[in-house]
């Protein structure tokens, strides 16, 4: 379920330069959108993975977005999404896994993008030996705890500087993909009508959405909302 928003070019092969913080800024929904492609990359003592992203989600703080965990102002678990942008918002959700997302907007606006879904592009042996019940790449990184998983992102990274080169975790510019969509976001109960899921138009990782704005065929631990 959702619609067509862009076409763009292709892969790329290694990451491009990290993104810099006014490319992160705007609108949520502006905003979101243009993540898809781009690259996380997570360093760690064992080694590397990184991943592309193809499906995330848009959070706003304006007050429209009740599933935001910003909607009640900077409580202590949402001070970050106030925060500067490119930092990287953790949470633990539903009391099971780890949420990676984004902060975006200027510092105040308590905005952020969740990061859904990716393709392990670099450490894929690495990525599955934390993932061992990953029955295919795409499973590696499909779904919010599966992406964590794959990356070894957790509560240490909270407020990780995503475009400082020195840091563990990175974001890097990559090319749009081929075709972008559009649809409700998967796991909430509120705002349900706001169109601001965004995803890579066929990618395996993304998200199977049903009417309702819940998931289906999902295993606990593939959904969460910042």
């Amino acid at each position: 379920m959702g619609r067509v928003l862009a076409r763009g070019g292709g892969a790329l092969s290694t990451p491009g330069p990290l993104l810099a913080a006014a490319e992160l800024l705007g609108k949520p929904d502006e905003v979101a959108p243009t993540l898809l492609g781009c690259w996380l990359v997570s360093e760690r003592p064992e080694g590397t993975v990184a991943l592309r992203l193809t499906e995330v989600e848009a959070y706003s703080g304006s007050g429209i977005d009740p599933a935001a965990h910003s909607h009640r102002g900077p409580t202590p678990r949402a001070a970050i999404m106030f925060g500067p942008p490119g930092r990287l918002y953790v949470y633990f959700s539903y009391g099971v896994h780890w949420c990676a997302n984004v902060v975006i907007g200027a510092e105040g606006d308590g905005e952020a993008v969740l990061l859904r879904a990716g393709e392990v592009v670099v450490g894929e042996a690495l990525a599955r030996s934390r993932r061992p019940a990953a029955r295919s790449p795409r499973d590696l990184a499909g779904g919010p705890a599966r992406l964590t998983q794959a990356l070894a992102i957790g509560r240490d990274d909270l407020g990780t500087d995503l475009l400082d080169a020195a840091s563990s975790v990175r974001l890097h510019r990559g090319p749009a993909p081929a075709s972008v969509s559009a649809g409700p976001r998967v796991g909430i109960s509120v705002a349900t009508d706001l169109p601001w899921r965004f995803w890579e138009t066929g990618a395996p990782s993304v998200s199977v959405f049903r009417a309702g704005g819940k998931p289906r065929r999902r295993t606990a631990g593939q959904d969460g909302s910042p």
